[in-house]
C-alpha cells in the first residue's frame, strides 16, 4: 500500500494535517510519498495536475490525497477528470474496505455523510482540521509541469496582514453585523491586540463593506482553529460557523438570547457588544496592572 501526498508548501499547515491523514490511512503499512510544485512556476491547474498524474501512474499508489484548501480541492477535480475517477472532497475518515468508506463534511459542516468511494486510487481531500498538523519527515519530489507557453505571470499582489494571521491565530476575535459599522471594530480590534489575536468577521461584513475578505471567517472565507474565538454581534449562520468549528472554545456576545451562536457557545453573554467587549478589555488591562 502507498499514499501520494500533494503539498502546498512544507510549513503549511493544511498540507501537514493531509500528511498526517495520510499516515493515519497508512497505518504503518506502506510507503508516503510527498509532491510539491517548483517555486516560481505559475499556477495552471490542469499542468499541475498532470504532472501529479504522472507520479499516480509511475508510483502506483492505493490512495492520492491533497488539503482541503481552495487550491488543494481544484487540483485533484483535474486530476479525477482526468482518470476518469470519483473524487472525496472534505473527508474526516477513511475506513479501507473494498470499496473504501469516507466520512466527509457536507453543508458546510452541517452534517457528516458516509460514502462508498468505488475506483482505484482513492482520491480525496481533508477537511480542514479534521486532524493535528504532523510536519513532514522526508523531502517531498518536486514537480515541474509544462505550462502552455500563453501562461504568464502579470502581477503578484501580496496580502496585507498585521500581527499574527487569522488561520494562525491562537485567539480571534470576530464581529458582526451587531458592530454597527467599519468604525464600530475598533473595540474588536482592542481586544484582539490586547490578547495578541487577530481580528475577523462575518459574510454579512463584508459585503457591507466594512472588512477585506482576508478577515471573513466562514465556509466562503478563512477556516480557523484558535484556542478561543470570541464572536461579537454574530447570529451563528450555518456559512459562518463551518469556518470557526475547529476553535477549541467559543464565546459569544450578542444581545439577543435566542440567537442560533448561543446553541454553539461554551461560554455565552446577553448583551450589547460595545458595552461587553470594553469591558472586558478594561478587564484584561486590570488583570495585567496597566
Amino acid at each position: 500500500m502507498g499514499v501520494l501526498v500533494f503539498i502546498e508548501g512544507a510549513g503549511d499547515e493544511l498540507s501537514q494535517q493531509a500528511v498526517a491523514f495520510a499516515r493515519r490511512l497508512l497505518a504503518g503499512d506502506g510507503d508516503l510519498t510527498a509532491v510539491s510544485v517548483s517555486d516560481g512556476i505559475p499556477y495552471a491547474p490542469a499542468a499541475w495536475a498532470q504532472a501529479i498524474v504522472e507520479q499516480v501512474r509511475s508510483l502506483g499508489p492505493t490512495a492520492v490525497l491533497a488539503p482541503g484548501s481552495d487550491r488543494g480541492n481544484e487540483l485533484l477535480a483535474h486530476v479525477a477528470a482526468i482518470l476518469d475517477l470519483p473524487l472525496a472532497a472534505g473527508c474526516t475518515a477513511v475506513t479501507p474496505c473494498d470499496p473504501p468508506t469516507v466520512t466527509r463534511v457536507r453543508w458546510g459542516g452541517s452534517l457528516l455523510e458516509e460514502a462508498r468511494v468505488h475506483g482505484s486510487p482513492l482520491l480525496l481531500t481533508v477537511a480542514p482540521h479534521a486532524v493535528a498538523a504532523a510536519p513532514l519527515d522526508a523531502e517531498p519530489v518536486v514537480l515541474r509541469p509544462e505550462l502552455d507557453r500563453a501562461i504568464a505571470v502579470s502581477e503578484r499582489v501580496q496580502a496585507v496582514t498585521a500581527g499574527v494571521s487569522l488561520a494562525d491565530a491562537q485567539v480571534v476575535v470576530s464581529g458582526g453585523r451587531g458592530v454597527g459599522s467599519a468604525g464600530g471594530f475598533a473595540v474588536i480590534e482592542e481586544l484582539a491586540g490586547l490578547l495578541g489575536g487577530a481580528v475577523g468577521c462575518s459574510r454579512a461584513v463584508t459585503s457591507a463593506g466594512w472588512r477585506p475578505h482576508s478577515d471573513q471567517v466562514g465556509q466562503t472565507g478563512t477556516k480557523v482553529s484558535p484556542d478561543i474565538y470570541i464572536a461579537c454581534g454574530i447570529s451563528g449562520a450555518t456559512q459562518h460557523m463551518a469556518g470557526c468549528k475547529g476553535a477549541k472554545k467559543l464565546l459569544a456576545i450578542n444581545p439577543d438570547g435566542e440567537a442560533s451562536i448561543f446553541a454553539s457557545a461554551d461560554y455565552g453573554v446577553i448583551g450589547d457588544l460595545h458595552e461587553v467587549v470594553p469591558a472586558i478589555s478594561a478587564q484584561v488591562r486590570k488583570a495585567r496592572g496597566a
